[in-house]
């Protein structure tokens, strides 16, 4: 039997949740800390990201929206590889949740579903990355 191990993040951003919120849950916003995507935030809504295709895997990351705490907390699913890819099938879950604290809110990215260490440690770089570019985002909007 294979461990199940989930990663988890947390970054204190200098902004209020509203400002988190829309940056996370706005696809023009998404595309530019995450990935080109067709997010909508409706349960069920399944969405594509696409990021960087290399030799045997599409770059496409297959994704549903399961719960929606307006405000607070985003959880979709994380669906990589598999099918006529050569890279094998990745299952995840995300989510996003967001606290307000004093000076701005804490962010919360939890992905679970990684049953082999190289898929944690590529999602270890990859989420720290995108964090960064959060903060980019988060600070350049209005």
């Amino acid at each position: 039997m294979t461990e199940t191990r989930t990663l988890v993040m947390e970054r204190e951003f200098p902004h209020p949740p509203e400002r988190l919120w829309r940056a996370v849950t706005q696809p023009h916003l998404i595309a530019e800390w995450l990935m080109p995507n067709d997010f909508a935030l409706e349960p069920g809504h399944r969405f594509t990201l696409q990021s960087q295709a290399f030799p045997g895997w599409s770059g496409r990351i297959d994704c549903e929206v399961h719960e929606i705490e307006p405000g607070r907390q985003l959880s979709y699913s994380w669906d990589t590889g598999g099918g006529e890819e050569a890279m094998p099938r990745f299952e995840s879950v995300v989510t996003l949740t967001l606290e307000p604290m004093a000076g701005g809110t804490r962010l919360r990215m939890e992905q679970t579903g990684f049953t082999n260490d190289n898929n944690y440690g590529g999602a270890q770089f990859g989420w720290g990355k995108f964090l960064e570019r959060l903060e980019g985002v988060a600070a350049g909007m209005a």
